[in-house]
């Protein structure tokens, strides 16, 4: 394979396993939620639909998911990486009758041929009644404001 193919985010197409990791056509699954045909009904559907997001290089998605107050104006995402697996760890909240949520994740990756991971316990909030990514849970005794 060449290094230029090598850069190229993964083929993923509507029947193909989801890479979030749920027993879903890419399609049905984060693909719905990527084309605006759903919205994420709970905080770690949100998540996983990112991480997917992270997987395909989407930084159109990973944008408009992203609470309007913490969003970046734009993402540079490394071509060189490759998101291989996710583990979601634990969740509060998130569901449809809460207005805030957390999930924590493990998302694991190579770069150049070296694997690491990211851990994360991220937070969520509704925002114009959808989910959206506000950022990691602040340390104990960090200002929690947004």
């Amino acid at each position: 394979m060449s290094r230029n193919s090598s850069r190229r985010p993964p083929a993923i197409g509507p029947g193909s396993p989801c890479p979030c990791g749920l027993d879903s056509p890419y399609g049905d699954c984060c693909g719905a939620l990527h084309g605006g045909r759903r919205e994420a009904a709970t905080a770690e559907r949100l998540m996983r639909s990112r991480y997917t997001a992270f997987v395909l290089r989407d930084a159109a998605y990973l944008l408009r998911s992203w609470h309007p107050s913490t969003r970046p104006s734009g993402l540079d995402l490394d071509p060189d990486q490759r998101w291989t697996r996710l583990d979601v760890l634990a969740t509060t909240g998130g569901s449809a009758f809460h207005t805030e949520g957390t999930v924590e994740f493990r998302a694991h990756f190579t770069v150049r041929g070296r694997a690491d991971a990211q851990h994360e316990d991220s937070r969520f909030v509704r925002d114009e009644g959808r989910w959206v990514y506000l950022g990691p849970v602040p340390p104990p005794g960090a200002r929690a404001g947004y």
